[in-house]
């Protein structure tokens, strides 16, 4: 065995890894890695018009706050669980370790791989949003009806993908910079957001608009329900925090820096995102005109009506940065599973997945796997709208999938997590009842998600969710037993060889 470099070295080995990668993250930049993956800023704004529309500034406000909570008590879980276990493979080494043996292969591979997916979906979905913005500000520019065609924003969505492959695969210290600039650029962007809005807006809403005015614009006649609706713009901002957890082997201390990232991305998220909407429901100068609106993402619309076209474009300019950083972590994540994944046979390829950068060190397979399925998906929004967002709840669901799988196995197994193996950072007496509220929530969440989103339901606003995440799960399943069962039967140990020699020794036995 080579020599242990220092203490996270050193877990790594006892949980059956080599050291492949350069500890390159401090604290500071695995905080921003979780975040910018957040992008609380940009979550907030794209998934604005869809809460506003689903229990108004009433729903928006309060409903994130709850979300909060729930989504804290989640991340608490993680970084327990990530204290314990600081892996490349994240949530899918998570669950490997967490349950018994014989449930091991089916477990680890549905979950590594529908979080996988997830993460690209996501990645996807933060990309087009880049060209939604882009185009938002063409249409304040130019007026709302001189945007941009579906295959013009198609184009666009290409090319951040492409932009964000060659930064990915660049290496992890130019990824880190772009995370520690965010940080910073979130938070005083928030405050330039909330400056212009209180100084320009020539109207402000009563404080019993912003915090208790509900709107219902889905036809369901159930406040309750809708109200419920509007929780998954809060669910679909604040996924994320997990992230720091897939550079486990690239951050310096990442038993304790890790499970910090996790946690206190949610507090800082969930404050930053208390202040943003405090200023947008006090500003709202007409529901109707958001609701009607002709521009590529309805925040333009309430920015444009508060503080005029000017600087509504200097407001945009400001999510659309924040929005690219966001995005740009989300095929961090999926590139580092992958290499997880196939180091492990739980995904084919391997010696492609597990190949790294001579200079950076960065496993570039999973990076331009995951532009190319993302250009894939973003061809749908060119077909047809409706599909792709059913494949923006698919993204939101797998996360979620991916983050109750663990939860549960805490649940039902509490005792492979002990006094032998966990981290730095435990939750003691209290992480059963946090796993299982974490894990009822995400539950909840993943049903709310494929319900329609207006009635009644017609070609127009049919939620095909449901047919895509059952897509999805089906070609898992498919591929587990057509293939994964053969050949992934849980976490493999390289400790005593390198991960690229092991690629290279399965290349040649498939090929003999």
């Amino acid at each position: 065995m080579t020599e242990i470099a220092n203490e996270s070295d050193e877990r790594l080995a006892k949980l059956g890894y080599k050291q492949e990668f350069r500890r390159e993250m401090g604290l500071l930049a695995n905080v921003g890695m979780s975040l910018t993956a957040i992008g609380v800023l940009t979550g907030m704004s794209s998934a604005f018009g869809a809460g506003i529309l689903q229990g108004g500034p009433l729903g928006l406000f309060w409903g994130w706050n709850i979300v909060s909570i729930f989504m804290l008590l989640i991340a608490l879980s993680q970084a327990e669980i990530c204290s314990a276990f600081p892996t490349m493979g994240g949530l899918y080494f998570w669950v490997c370790k967490l349950c018994p043996e014989t449930y091991v292969p089916i477990i680890g591979y549905v979950t590594g791989n529908m979080y996988a997916l997830g993460m690209v979906f996501t990645g996807c979905a933060g990309n087009l949003s880049v060209a939604l913005y882009i185009n938002s500000i063409n249409q304040l520019v130019n007026g709302p009806d001189a945007g941009f065609t579906s295959a013009q924003t198609m184009a666009i969505a290409f090319l951040v993908n492409i932009v964000s492959g060659i930064l990915n695969t660049i290496g992890m210290r130019a990824i880190g910079n772009v995370s520690k600039f965010n940080v910073w650029f979130t938070f005083v962007g928030t405050i330039v957001l909330v400056a212009i809005l209180f100084a320009v807006t020539p109207v402000r809403n009563s404080a019993a608009f912003a915090f208790f005015d509900f709107e219902d614009y889905t036809g369901w006649n159930d406040n309750g329900l809708v109200f419920m609706l509007g929780f998954l713009q809060a669910v679909y901002a604040l996924e994320g925090s997990e992230t720091s957890a897939q550079i486990s082997e690239e951050a310096e201390k990442a038993e304790v820096n890790g499970p910090i990232a996790i946690y206190s991305s949610i507090l800082g998220s969930w404050l930053v995102g208390v202040i943003y909407l405090i200023a947008l429901n006090f500003n709202i100068q007409s529901v109707p005109n958001i609701a009607g609106t002709g521009y590529s993402l309805a925040i333009t619309q309430l920015f444009y009506d508060a503080v005029g076209q000017n600087w509504a474009i200097v407001c945009i300019f400001v999510i659309l940065v924040a929005q690219w950083a966001a995005a740009l972590t989300a095929w961090t994540a999926s590139a580092r599973l992958y290499f997880a994944l196939a180091r492990d046979r739980a995904f084919p390829f391997k010696s492609f997945f597990m190949a790294l950068t001579s200079s950076g060190k960065v496993p570039y397979g999973g990076v331009w796997f995951s532009v190319v399925i993302g250009c894939i998906i973003d061809i749908a929004f060119g077909v047809y709208t409706l599909a792709f967002f059913a494949i923006l709840s698919c993204a939101a669901i797998a996360v979620l999938i991916g983050y109750a799988m663990p939860m549960l196995c805490r649940v039902i197994w509490p005792s492979m997590l002990n006094d032998e193996n966990k981290g730095p950072f435990s939750l003691g007496k209290y992480s059963y009842a946090v796993n299982m509220i974490g894990s009822l929530f995400c539950v909840v969440m993943c049903v709310m998600f494929c319900l329609p989103t207006a009635m009644p339901v017609t070609a127009t606003n049919m939620n095909y969710t449901v047919v895509a995440i059952g897509g999805v799960l089906l070609l898992i399943f498919i591929s587990f037993f057509a293939w994964g069962k053969n050949h992934f039967k849980g976490p493999i140990r390289t400790v005593d060889v390198s991960a690229e020699d092991i690629a290279e020794s399965d290349a040649k036995s498939s090929a003999a």
